[in-house]
């Protein structure tokens, strides 16, 4: 189970709407494997499949002593406050913006092998499922912040070394 290399902002694969995965076989375990390897390091939180090249719905989480994955997820409950909270992402690195998310979320999917599963957290944890379920549907964070901020974050993206 490999650490896989990270797309950056300004990759296709990062724009489009991933595809639901239907097939549960050994292909798909070793990507699992290889998503929580990539989520795993120091500084990390989880990585969505895109991130990694591969259009399929899926994310693996290594955060606040919770190890896991969803497969196909759909955020379907959030709560609390829709407050600004400072956020990055590994595919826009070194730079970090106030986005809005709700302090409370859950997303339903299947693990691996196709059981059902609820995820659910508070305050980083429900960030972290908002964040990577957005991946899923070809949104990186800065494109959901507001007009401003989001200007300001794509002209810090154009004068990254990385772009």
């Amino acid at each position: 189970m490999p650490e896989r290399a990270i797309r950056h902002y300004g990759d296709p694969v990062l724009r489009s709407v991933c595809v639901p995965v239907t097939v549960f076989d050994d292909a798909l375990r070793a990507l699992v494997d290889d998503l929580a390897a990539t989520a795993a390091p120091e500084g990390r939180a989880a990585v969505a499949a895109p991130q990694i090249g591969v259009s399929r719905r899926i994310f693996a989480y290594h955060l606040d002593g919770r190890i896991g994955h969803v497969i196909n997820p759909v955020v379907v409950e959030t709560g609390g406050e829709l407050r600004d909270i400072d956020e990055g992402c590994l595919s826009v690195p070194g730079l970090w913006f106030p986005t809005p998310r709700w302090e409370h979320a859950a997303v339903s999917g299947v693990d691996v092998e196709g059981e059902e599963v609820r995820i659910e957290g508070e305050g980083v944890f429900a960030q972290m499922l908002q964040h990577e379920t957005d991946h899923l549907d070809g949104t990186v964070y800065v494109e959901t912040l507001p007009k401003e901020r989001r200007r300001e974050a794509l002209r810090a993206i154009r004068q990254a070394e990385w772009f």
